[in-house]
């Protein structure tokens, strides 16, 4: 979860209230929040000291999907009206005088859809900026960056003085030899291409680049006199920078993602309407899309939810009335109003700083809090279950134990590895529909979910290269496979591995591991021919993980499934000619592991692998 710093003094003085360090952590229990630090006594020691010291600061750790709290402004707004001293603000959008026509156009241009294709925009008119609300201004941007925006790689946020420049706005892309304007901090015009070389140094900046580095064009905003606003999401201009003496704001987003986009322009704009000449209202932008289509951004309609008493009552163990609860929820900054046609039912509206309420369990989950989960009565539950482990690790534990006691040692890697590692290093092609990749992995170890047991195995030996030989090493745990036919997109398997790393090769010994666990899963040993209709065999190989000749197929027949009368003579018929391969399947391999994948792990001592697939064993209703 975030954790965001607010001004200690200024918070207080907005709750009207002069907390104890005690008092407030309690309001923030209450509240679902978590108090981590508050740094007075660090800044009196300071002080005492003679040392420089900043204002004494609250250090609260926010759930992450609240966005409106993740500034000083959302956290008192929210408490306040938890605490019933402030009803929940209503944002409206506020027309020029001349109502849409006179509104400020901005133009996307069709080449955006190559690098960054959506784009929001609002404006805020007439805002007083203190310094500590300017930096509170500047911080929201960060946070969301971080947070819900990923970086910047999901959402880009820019703010500009509106007076500085000149309606209606363009989006557009171009390559970066085109684009040149003088960036943020910097008087001198580079192009786009010159700022990418110029802020790879930059331990701030440098982090953003890769994000539209490979693209070939890039986004950029122009207003009417062909003055830039910025380049997302790396810079904005010097020429449209914001100061304390800024009036009018434009605020522009660009996106990958068009639901967060939504979610940012909103929380921006209504966050920061509070310090307009009129409170919480927002003068809405036209954006005008490649294909003629319009959209007036942002989007602040309230969303509605119908939740039910009896459903809230149900989840709560509580006896609350409907009237009751609407002043729960409007506690929670929503707008509940009781249904005309059901007398159980509240129509309960959504500000559009709630985004992360969905469904009807979210607004139970609001009332929780309001009425205070340390109020909720104790219970028994009406039913009792006793837990019990899942067939696959039950199945699991039987191999785990026998394993353990031949004297192998079970090895715990992580389920995320390299690229190379999953593929190259094993010899093995990636045939690009195959692995989860991770989207924005943050170090190249952890980019892909591994489809393999063995690479993990093997790092393990190389970090225990000094201990005696032989090493014995086994894993029980899942593997993932892209599977288009979920419904999220992947599959998890269970799997069997073990690694022997001796002087010898120890063909025999990992031969041999596979032969107990099939003796205690009760699988019996057959030959390709053999007319048996359960049981398992091994034939030759051609695995490039494996050395040439030295590698082996695990092979698995499963029991036949149960069919019609006519099905039961056919089964018997194939059973009297021996014909059974059709239902063998492949379900792992075994071998003596090629040299150059041993060179590539830096294990310089020969190693034998096993791995299997341990789901087939279960047994089907």
């Amino acid at each position: 979860m975030p954790t965001i710093s607010v001004d200690k003094a200024e918070l207080f003085e907005r709750l009207g209230h002069h907390y104890t360090t005690e008092e407030f952590d309690r309001l923030c229990f209450d509240y679902g929040l978590e108090l981590d630090e508050d740094t007075t006594a660090e800044v009196e020691a300071a002080i005492k000291k003679g040392l420089p010291a900043e204002r004494p600061q609250l250090k609260i750790e926010v759930p992450a999907n609240r966005y409106d709290l993740v500034c000083l402004e959302g956290i008192a707004r929210a408490l306040l009206a938890f605490l019933g001293k402030q009803d929940p603000p209503q944002y409206t959008l506020a027309y020029p005088p001349g109502g849409e026509k006179d509104l400020i156009t901005v133009t996307v241009s069709q080449e955006t859809q190559r690098v960054r294709p959506f784009f929001a925009c609002a404006v805020l008119r007439n805002l007083k900026f203190t310094p500590m609300s300017y930096a509170s201004f500047i911080d929201l941007q960060d946070k969301l960056h971080q947070n819900i925006g990923r970086r910047r790689s999901l959402v880009a946020i820019g703010t500009h003085d509106l007076d500085t420049l000149t309606p209606p706005f363009r989006y557009e892309a171009r390559t970066p030899t085109n684009i040149a304007f003088a960036p943020l901090g910097r008087e001198t015009v580079h192009t786009a291409a010159e700022l990418m070389q110029i802020y790879e140094s930059d331990k701030h900046l440098s982090r953003y680049l890769p994000i539209i580095r490979d693209s070939d064009v890039y986004p950029i905003i122009y207003d009417a006199e062909d003055h830039v606003l910025s380049m997302p999401p790396i810079i904005n201009s010097e020429h449209s920078k914001i100061t304390l003496e800024t009036k009018n704001v434009f605020i522009d987003t660009t996106a990958t993602d068009d639901t967060k986009l939504q979610i940012v322009i909103n929380m921006v704009a209504s966050m920061f309407s509070e310090y307009c000449a009129e409170p919480f209202t927002i003068e809405p932008c036209k954006i005008v899309f490649p294909d003629g289509s319009t959209r007036i951004s942002p989007d602040i309609t309230p969303r509605t939810v119908t939740a039910h008493a009896s459903y809230i009552n149900s989840c709560t163990s509580l006896s609350l009335t409907p009237s009751t609860i609407q002043s729960l929820l409007t506690r929670m900054t929503l707008s509940p109003t009781l249904s005309p046609n059901d007398p159980d039912a509240l129509i309960v509206s959504i500000p559009c700083t709630r985004p992360d309420i969905f469904h009807e369990v979210d607004v139970m989950e609001d009332v929780a809090v309001a009425y205070g989960f340390n109020n909720l009565p104790d219970i028994f539950p009406q039913t009792s279950t006793v837990a019990q482990p899942l067939p696959i690790s039950r199945l699991t534990d039987v191999i785990r134990r026998e394993w353990a006691m031949a004297g192998w040692v079970e090895a715990l890697p992580f389920i995320l590895c390299s690229h190379e590692e999953n593929f190259s290093f094993m010899n093995r092609r990636d045939p690009g529909s195959l692995a989860v990749k991770i989207a924005n992995p943050k170090t190249l170890e952890f980019q892909v979910v591994r489809t393999s047991l063995l690479p993990g195995l093997l790092k393990t030996i190389r970090e225990n290269r000094s201990h005696a030989l032989p090493i014995r090493v086994f894993e029980l745990s899942d593997v993932v496979f892209k599977d288009t036919s979920r419904e999220r997109q992947a599959r998890n398997e269970r799997r069997a591995g073990a690694v022997w790393c001796a002087r010898g090769a120890g063909f025999e010994v990992v031969h041999g591991l596979l032969d107990r666990a099939m003796k205690m899963l009760e699988v019996p040993r057959i030959g390709k021919g053999d007319g048996r209709d359960v049981g398992y065999y091994i034939k030759e190989g051609d695995d490039p993980a494996y050395f040439p000749g030295r590698a082996a197929t695990i092979y698995y027949r499963p029991p036949p499934q149960k069919s019609s009368k006519t099905g039961e003579l056919a089964d018997e018929l194939k059973h009297t000619l021996h014909i059974n391969q059709d239902r063998d399947i492949v379900i792992g391999t075994l071998g003596v592991l090629h040299p150059t994948v041993l060179e590539k792990f830096e294990i310089t001592y020969p190693c034998s692998a096993l791995e299997f697939n341990m789901e087939v064993f279960l047994k089907r209703s």
